[in-house]
């Protein structure tokens, strides 16, 4: 049987020497003993699966809202997908697949209701109120670090240098790295973001870009928001389409669509991996320690594929994310946020007894941080049936 010893001598010997060896972590914020049997990496994977956070993830929009149907993804799919994307990656460079997997499932936790429309309709709310605004990385750290409250010693989950750094500096095209000044522990958030970033959470920011990308493609031509004639405009694609199309293969449209998306996949994957290598080489990376000098990256696309990318990322932004039907539901959404926010904000003895404290006096800017806290925390069902109770005649409060 492996002790953590065991495991941490395995990862020594085995993974690469630019890998992060959970013997040389970092440690945490408030130092705990290690575990007999489990490697601190391996613990904050398991923190992470276990929060309440992780669980709403499961109820909150990726592109197409809930209600649109049991198909499309979510936030915890999309992370599921995010983390087996990682992992695969991870494991051909030689990486610590533990931190890849903590970071990977950690990283979307700070999402609000509603998608992107929910993060920039708060993000708008805070700045009108004078409080910064709102980005979900930072949510996220926050989640970790305080609004979950799951152990007596500590707030928050306590996880590992590592990831935090990881979840601070996620960057992706919708993700903003936010303002450290802004959160609560602003002297331990800035110390963080003076830390290189780890190979691991480079490779989970590509395996995020991966899965949006791609898997948006699936549930756009699922949908009908985006076609097959629309994406013929890409290179990528039609390159994606060739491969699949064999002699005597016969597609259905289902089929069709699963096919091209893996083909997608399989071409970036293959070139992140002989791109990334091809850096490493000529970067001289050979510990950890290398990647104080070469903080972003490494782990990336070639210059051909980049530019494949971005020219179908392109074609998506104006067909599918700006499609009349994702429009509607980028409407709604801000309308139920907008009348939710006003109505608290109207009368906030309308909030739960553990959000809204009646002995304590209220400033206005504290109140609009409860009223964003309240409503972030929710997931798009939550939301909607909080609107329910509170629009609609006859239900029940």
């Amino acid at each position: 049987m492996l002790t953590r010893n065991g495991i941490e001598d395995f990862e020594i010997a085995n993974l690469a020497p630019y890998a992060m060896k959970s013997r040389e972590s970092w440690g945490r914020q408030y130092p705990e003993p290690d575990h007999g049997s489990r490697t601190a990496f391996q613990r904050d994977r398991d923190r992470v699966v276990h929060c309440e956070a992780f669980r709403k993830l499961e109820y909150k929009t990726q592109v197409f809202v809930i209600f649109e149907g049991d198909y499309y993804r979510t936030r915890l799919t999309h992370t599921i997908e995010v983390a087996q994307l990682a992992r695969t990656i991870g494991r051909n460079l030689r990486l610590n697949e533990d931190l890849i997997e903590a970071v990977a499932l950690a990283h979307d936790l700070g999402h609000p209701p509603f998608g992107h429309a929910g993060e920039m309709f708060l993000d708008r709310r805070l700045k009108e109120a004078g409080l910064g605004g709102f980005n979900h990385n930072q949510r996220s750290f926050e989640i970790v670090t305080k609004f979950e409250k799951r152990y007596p010693d500590f707030p928050g989950l306590n996880l590992t240098t590592e990831v935090l750094v990881g979840i601070l500096k996620h960057e992706t095209l919708y993700d903003n790295i936010g303002d450290p000044a802004v959160l609560a522990d602003k002297d331990f958030a800035a110390r963080l973001k003076s830390r290189p970033c780890s190979m691991e959470a480079q490779v989970v920011d590509k395996a995020d870009s991966l899965a949006y990308l791609n898997h948006d493609i699936d549930d756009g031509l699922t949908s009908g928001c985006i076609t097959a004639s629309d994406l013929e405009q890409s290179e990528l694609w039609r390159r994606a389409v060739a491969r699949i199309h064999r002699p005597g293969a016969v597609l259905t449209d289902t089929m069709f669509k699963y096919q091209v998306v893996k083909e997608l996949i399989d071409m970036q994957v293959k070139d992140l991996l002989k791109a990334t290598d091809s850096r490493i080489v000529d970067n001289g990376i050979r510990s950890a320690e290398d990647l104080s000098r070469v903080q972003k990256g490494l782990v990336d696309f070639s210059d051909s594929m980049k530019q494949e990318r971005e020219h179908i990322q392109l074609i998506l932004n104006e067909k599918m994310y700006h499609h009349w039907r994702v429009e509607r539901m980028t409407s709604k959404a801000r309308r139920i946020l907008n009348d939710l926010f006003d109505v608290y904000l109207d009368n906030p003895k309308q909030l739960p007894y553990d959000v809204y404290d009646r002995s304590r006096k209220y400033s206005d800017r504290d109140l609009h941080d409860v009223i964003c806290n309240y409503l972030a925390a929710m997931t798009d069902r939550a939301a909607l049936d909080d609107y329910k109770r509170l629009f609609e005649p006859y239900q029940k409060v």
